[in-house]
């Protein structure tokens, strides 16, 4: 098959392409709005019909795997605009292109189209009930997809990291080495996603032959950002900076975070017959590539 990957700069779409160049049974095309000097890619605005249409034609795509989002949560609260474009209108445009050739996609969503009320790990079937205009757009984005393109997957992830990018992870990595103490939130509670794992996860879709339908995808695990951050102290080897548990209300944010957003992940593993690697785990190899 030709696949068409969107967002190639991006945390996800960095493991995407590294990925691409081992899985040879497909030829790959790497998009991005913007490529920086010197690294392979075609340059394509997922916004503009036109565009996408002429680059899925001209290249003979039989699938999209849309790696592309906008993510910084809480400047959406004031950028809902440009939010909606990339998060809503562009899935959409992907999936009908591809959708009127008979193709397939892999459209990758979050755990914010859920409020973050549960208890329990949230299934594919339950309700949604996104309460930020992060979590509104990207429900509209699974929508639009949905609609446009009958073979096409949904993987809703969360907490997502890897060594490309700004993440949580390299954040706290940084502000260890620089700080002796640091506060961070305790009672918002999920699951961390090595975007590596991910990536593994897509690529054995791919391969195995897409299966539409809504999909949930995270690491193996529960624990909370404030456990999070005392592994990647310990793993990393930091012992100068102390680590205290704040309460949500001592971090007000433009967007709410979900206090509770971990992810089922039985429907992806049965389908599939995919592993999943433990947090922690992945967590280890991610920072020993961060500090080798």
């Amino acid at each position: 098959m030709n696949i068409l990957i969107t967002g190639c700069n991006g945390q996800l779409g960095h493991e995407m392409q590294l990925l691409a160049k081992q899985n040879k049974q497909h030829q790959y095309f790497l998009t991005d709005i913007v490529i920086p000097e010197g690294l392979d890619g075609y340059i394509l605005d997922a916004t503009n019909k036109d565009d996408v249409a002429s680059f899925v034609e001209a290249h003979d795509i039989d699938c999209i795997v849309n790696c592309a989002a906008y993510t910084a949560v809480d400047k959406a609260e004031s950028d809902k605009a440009l939010c909606e474009k990339i998060n809503s209108t562009a899935p959409g445009i992907l999936a009908e292109v591809i959708g009127k050739r008979g193709g397939s996609m892999i459209h990758v969503s979050t755990d914010y189209v859920f409020d973050g009320t549960n208890s329990r790990p949230y299934t594919e079937e339950q309700a949604t009930c996104p309460n930020t205009v992060y979590g509104v757009t990207k429900l509209a984005g699974e929508q639009n997809v949905l609609k446009g393109c009958k073979q096409s997957m949904i993987i809703r992830t969360a907490w997502l990291y890897s060594i490309y990018g700004n993440n949580f992870v390299k954040t706290m990595l940084r502000l260890g080495k620089e700080k002796s103490e640091l506060g961070v939130i305790f009672d918002q509670i999920g699951t961390p996603t090595y975007a590596r794992d991910l990536a593994v996860a897509i690529m054995t879709a791919v391969n195995k032959g897409i299966v539409p339908g809504v999909y949930h995808f995270s690491n193996e695990g529960v624990i909370s950002w404030y456990d999070f951050t005392k592994a990647i102290h310990r793993i990393a080897g930091i012992k100068t900076c102390k680590v205290r548990p704040l309460h949500t209300e001592e971090y007000p944010t433009p967007a709410a975070r979900p206090h509770y957003s971990v992810l089922d992940k039985t429907k992806i593993k049965k389908t599939f017959g995919i592993e999943i690697p433990y947090w922690e785990d992945s967590l280890a190899e991610c920072i020993g590539l961060l500090t080798k």
